[in-house]
């Protein structure tokens, strides 16, 4: 029987700057997603690896099951579906591993289906996938890992997204400490009201890092990407944070900040030099205060969700 298998990257939300409103798809790690047909005339979950057991088999309770009945459910397809669910990425990352997987879903069973959408058409049905880990229909992780590049999401009533463009000479330094926090409990405590001070500074940066990405200029890029809305809460839930972004910006990196939810950090570098000397900084330093750590350097993964 036809199987058909997409991968779907990780991604770095937020960038700082852009609350929930700004991600980027980096080249590795990801999920991979395979579906085919059954002759139940049900969707059912029948494989989950590098899980360690944890996630679901319940199809409305997993963000890949929950994507596909989603996506099934407004074309019309009555055929059951298989889901097998590979798992490459760790946990409570702030790398959108929950994301990564919706992603890959949608773009397998589009696939199996005959690619019936646009990319841009199974956006919606990824975010309500991830919703079920993350609680809430955003899309600074699952646009980047399915459009790929660096993605802003101007609105989301009606849903407006736009790819940005990359300096050529951009790279991502991603750390992940040992440490998980997983995303629902990371929004939870962060405030539900801000200052109009706040307000104003946060856009302002924004449009400031939008601005920097267009010209290549690194100088404003790092004025930019200064965050006064989740880090300050979030910060201290990542041990040893101010040292790790002291020993960074050491080495040289344009910018630093917190991946998502966290615990993983990501940095902005001009050239591949300082970013991979950020990472061996950090990795000796936390393995010093008894933390392991895993880290990547990536350009900018601009081509998303593939299939395999």
């Amino acid at each position: 029987m036809k199987m058909v298998t997409a991968f779907a990257p990780a991604s770095v939300a937020n960038l700082n700057c852009g609350f929930d409103v700004l991600g980027l798809a980096i080249e590795a790690p990801g999920d991979n997603v395979s579906v085919s047909f059954n002759d139940t005339g049900l969707s059912r979950i029948v494989e989950i690896t590098g899980d360690e057991g944890r996630l679901p088999y319940e199809v409305a309770a997993n963000t890949a099951g929950k994507a596909i009945l989603d996506m099934c459910r407004h074309l019309g397809e009555k055929r059951g579906i298989d889901i097998r669910i590979h798992k490459n990425m760790p946990f409570g990352s702030g790398l959108g591993s929950s994301a990564a997987s919706a992603v890959a879903a949608v773009v397998a069973l589009n696939g199996l289906l005959g690619s019936p959408l646009s990319k841009m058409e199974l956006l919606p049905f990824a975010m309500a996938g991830e919703a079920v880990a993350s609680g809430a229909l955003h899309a600074d992780n699952v646009g980047p890992s399915l459009l790929g590049g660096i993605v802003l999401i101007s609105g989301y009533q009606p849903l407006d997204v736009n790819v940005l463009p990359a300096p050529d000479d951009l790279y991502i330094s991603v750390v992940k400490p040992d440490v998980e926090i997983l995303t629902q409990e990371a929004r939870n405590i962060l405030p539900k009201e801000v200052s109009m001070k706040a307000a104003i500074k946060q856009s302002g940066n924004l449009a400031g890092l939008v601005r920097g990405l267009y010209e290549s200029d690194y100088a404003a890029i790092g004025r930019s990407m200064i965050d006064v809305l989740a880090e300050p809460y979030r910060a201290p839930l990542i041990p040893h944070f101010d040292e790790m972004r002291d020993l960074a910006f050491k080495a040289g990196v344009t910018s630093f900040g917190i991946s998502g939810s966290g615990p993983t950090v990501f940095a902005f570098s001009k050239g591949e030099e300082k970013a991979s000397l950020m990472l061996e900084s950090l990795r000796e330093y936390l393995l010093a205060q008894g933390i392991s750590s895993i880290q990547f350097v990536s350009k900018v993964n601009t081509k998303g969700a593939v299939l395999c």
